[in-house]
């Protein structure tokens, strides 16, 4: 039960903070462009990164973990609004945008979170 509050109490925070950073991204650019998502996603593959990465050079606790990786990041940066944007992108015919905006996620998203993961392997 004590894993789970803390997995839920993270995914709480993560889905906070994902709101708010996505809508301040967002309000950056005048465009239908999903920005805000794009940017919560690459930011939260970076921050997974450190977390492993320091999972692996210290001694973090597994519940740590869960509460950062699994809670945080997991409820920061969700794929589901990736699928819905994507769709509507989809759906309203902006098959250039649908598309830059699945590449440059995968590709980003990966890459962030190798720099992350090895930013910390180097120090």
């Amino acid at each position: 039960m004590r894993i789970l509050l803390l997995i839920g109490t993270g995914s709480f925070i993560g889905g906070v903070l994902r709101y708010v950073l996505s809508q301040f991204i967002q309000t950056k650019f005048l465009s239908t462009f999903p920005f805000g998502t794009l940017g919560v996603n690459i930011l939260g593959c970076f921050a997974i990164g450190l977390i492993f990465a320091l999972s692996e050079r210290t001694n973090m606790s597994p519940e740590i973990r869960l509460f950062l990786a699994t809670g945080i990041c997991g409820g920061f940066t969700t794929f589901s609004a990736f699928s819905n944007e994507t769709f509507s992108l989809m759906r309203d015919g902006q098959l250039f945008y649908a598309s830059a905006y699945i590449t440059s996620s995968i590709l980003f998203g990966v890459f962030a979170t190798f720099i992350g993961y090895s930013l910390l392997k180097l120090i």
